[in-house]
């Protein structure tokens, strides 16, 4: 894919996230379905803004993800004063859940299925 649509699909990706936030009050489309999608934002920024392939765009995510989720489990936003913030805690998370790990293997897992089917796709005559 190009890095225009990659672009294409971060904003679509972070509309989705916003709208989610905002409106969705569940127990399983934000906790979940959100950590998914928040790893396929990244993921798709990641490849729209730098020329990172698969792989190492994939890693990148998933170290991020795993970093946030590291820093809500040492209280990162109580250390930094941002606790309180309402945007800190939507971008940082505020509390570390061992589920939120497993969404983003499994959000990196949708990742490399899609990028495999595009790749057959467009190989395909």
């Amino acid at each position: 894919m190009s890095r225009r649509t990659y672009l294409i699909a971060a904003l679509i990706l972070f509309a989705i996230e916003v709208l989610i936030a905002l409106f969705v009050r569940d127990n399983f489309i934000r906790p979940y379905i959100g950590d998914v999608l928040a790893v396929a934002f990244v993921y798709t920024a990641l490849r729209a803004a730098t020329p990172l392939q698969l792989i190492p765009a994939l890693t990148a995510t998933l170290a991020i993800a795993f970093t946030i989720e590291i820093a809500q489990a040492l209280n990162f936003l109580d250390a930094i004063g941002l606790r309180n913030n309402t945007i800190a805690r939507t971008v940082l998370g505020g509390v570390f859940d061992w589920s939120d790990l497993i969404a983003y293997g499994a959000g990196a897992l949708v990742i490399l299925l899609v990028e495999r089917i595009w790749m057959r796709y467009k190989l395909a005559p």
